[in-house]
Parts: structure tokens; C-alpha cells; sequence
């Protein structure tokens, strides 16, 4: 009998091993720029061992993990804005996640109710302007519909996340009739057709190609820091930036987030992760590796996004603002914003 029990504890104890070794890893599917997560994900394997695969993609991140079902090897799902983290709950390839450590870093309004997704950082939506119009010190979103920039703004497409997200906290404070006579307003003002990214932004208007635009603060901070190519430093340091607000409140900010995989192969693991990045060391890996704010009160933001000003934060909770993009996406197509 103790022959047996000891040949059972020695292949529970081998079998055990194997788990362990297996659930060194994890895997996430994250719809992120990789150049924005590594630095942090590589940071964690080197503070743990615990070695993270990331696969890379555009879009399509709910219908990927739905259409693999039980046997998706995804761990972790990464989304750059609040409207794809509820996306992904509301789709049901996410699972609930109780967490004494992510609720007390995490603000309520900066994750799920139920834990199914949590935001690990944000970003503001500002105002990249001319250094020619030094006269230029405050701005209010509504401003961008004013006749008096006609022919002078550059946006990126108003179907990306990030400015379907702006044109449904305009909805949320203005309502949908008011939101659609500001989009053509804005449409009306462009000087060139919506396209490109951020920092395709920020060269125009150091090209003179518009005097003004709208950007995600962080790329200010990759720009001029020089972590992206030589010419964007040149960019970054050519324009001016500008913390909007919206008329009777503050500046639009969106999070990147992460959601537990509903069959995470390696949940515990996962979860570990997660409480990692709200750790104060990765909270500071995530302001000075991406130039976000921190989520976690108390960390230090980046020098370069510090200079910027201090941010006043629009008081609209971003759910509500998340249960307009339907309808700002719809208005981006009936404006014909993209033509």
C-alpha cells in the first residue's frame, strides 16, 4: 500500500510538473502595436520566466477567439479602446475575474463592473497645432466645426476607434442631432481626405499641408523622444499640443485594456499578468515605455507628457460614451466623413 501511494505521489507530483512547465507561457491575442506592449510583456519574462506569445491583428479580435471556441490557445485579449474591451465582453469571449489587486489600482470607471475587462492605461485626444498660431493656448473640441478653420484640419479616419470614440462622447454630451451638424462642420473644415494615423498628422502640419489636427497624446511622447524614426522627431517637435475640453467639461480619454480569454488555457497565469501591469513597476513601465497616463493613482507620468499640462479629465463616464459608437460610426458614414 505505501509502494502504491508513493508511486501515486510520485506521478501526481511528475504529472504537476508538467503543468508547471507547460503554463510557463501565455498567450495573448491583442489588437495593439506590438512596438507599445513588448517593452512590458518582455520586462514581465524577465522579472518572472513566464514567457508571452502575442499574436498580432488589425481587427477581427472577437470573431477570431469566438470562431476557435474551447480550443483557442488565447489567454489574454488586448483591445486599444474601451468600446472593443466591452465589445469582447458583450460577444461572450470573456470571463469574470475577481481580483483584490486590480480593483484597488483600477479606478470603477476604468473597468468592468463584473470584472470582465480592466483598462491599464489611457490617453488623452489632443490638439496638434502650427507653432505659427502662438496665440493658440486653449481649445474646445466643439472648435473644430468653426468655419474659420476651413480647409485646415487633418483627421484620420473617423471610423477608427479613436475617433468614433470622440464623436460618441460628443454624442454623449450634445446629443445625436447636434453631434451630426458638428461632424459635417468638421468634414467641411478638412484639408485633406481622412486618412493615415497620428503622426501622419503631426508631419502634415509641420509640412503645411493643415494647421491644426487631432492625435492621441502618447504619440507626442514616442515622437519626440525619438523612438520612432528620425523624421518624427522632426514631427513631434514641429507642432504644438493643446488639451481640448469639451464645452462644460474635460478632455477625452480612451484606455487600452485587457480581458480574460473565456477558455484561457492558462488562467491563474493570465491573471497574474494583469495584476503585473497595475503593479506600480508596470504602471511605470507603461508611462515611460508608452507615454500613457497611468491608470494606478500615483505613479509618475513621463516627463515629455507631463510638460504637455495638467489633464482635466472629461467627467463622462466612458461607458456611456462606449454605448454611442454605434451610432457615431453610423454618423461617420451618413456625413460621409471618409470621402
Amino acid at each position: 500500500m505505501r509502494r502504491r501511494l508513493r508511486l501515486f505521489a510520485l506521478a501526481a507530483a511528475a504529472s504537476l510538473s508538467a503543468v508547471a512547465a507547460h503554463a510557463s507561457e501565455i498567450n495573448i491575442y491583442t489588437t495593439r502595436e506590438a512596438g507599445l506592449i513588448e517593452p512590458l510583456l518582455k520586462a514581465y519574462t524577465e522579472k518572472t520566466g513566464v514567457k508571452v506569445k502575442t499574436v498580432f491583428m488589425k481587427e477581427g479580435l472577437a470573431e477570431r477567439v469566438a470562431a476557435e471556441g474551447r480550443n483557442s490557445p488565447a489567454d489574454l485579449l488586448m483591445a486599444v479602446d474601451v468600446g472593443s474591451l466591452i465589445e469582447l465582453a458583450d460577444k461572450g469571449v470573456t470571463q469574470p475575474v475577481k481580483s483584490e489587486t486590480l480593483d484597488a489600482a483600477i479606478p470603477a470607471n476604468l473597468r468592468d463592473a463584473k470584472g470582465n475587462w480592466f483598462a491599464l492605461s489611457s490617453r488623452a485626444r489632443v490638439l496638434y497645432a502650427s507653432k505659427s498660431l502662438t496665440s493658440l493656448t486653449s481649445f474646445t473640441y466643439e472648435e473644430l466645426a468653426d468655419p474659420k478653420w476651413k480647409g485646415r484640419i487633418c483627421m484620420r479616419s473617423g471610423q477608427h476607434p479613436y475617433n468614433t470614440a470622440l464623436i460618441a462622447a460628443h454624442i454623449a454630451h450634445h446629443g445625436l442631432a447636434a453631434t451630426e451638424t458638428w461632424l459635417k462642420g468638421v468634414k467641411a473644415n478638412l484639408a485633406r481626405k481622412p486618412g493615415g494615423g497620428d503622426r501622419d498628422i503631426a508631419r502634415d502640419i509641420l509640412g503645411g499641408i493643415c494647421d491644426i489636427g487631432i492625435g492621441n497624446s502618447y504619440y507626442v511622447g514616442l515622437m519626440r523622444s525619438g523612438k520612432g524614426k528620425p523624421e518624427q522627431k522632426a514631427w513631434g517637435e514641429g507642432i504644438n499640443v493643446v488639451l481640448p475640453i469639451f464645452e462644460k467639461g474635460g478632455t477625452h480619454v480612451n484606455v487600452s485594456g485587457a480581458a480574460l480569454a473565456k477558455h484561457a488555457p492558462h488562467r491563474q497565469e493570465a491573471i497574474a499578468l494583469l495584476e503585473f501591469l497595475v503593479s506600480d513597476e508596470g504602471q511605470a513601465l507603461y508611462a515611460e515605455a508608452n507615454f500613457e497616463y497611468p491608470v494606478k493613482q500615483g505613479v509618475r507620468i513621463a516627463p515629455l507628457i507631463e510638460a504637455l499640462g495638467p489633464l482635466k479629465v472629461d467627467p463622462v463616464a466612458l461607458t456611456e460614451i462606449s454605448a454611442h459608437r454605434k451610432q457615431a460610426s453610423e454618423l461617420v458614414d451618413k456625413v460621409e466623413f471618409d470621402s
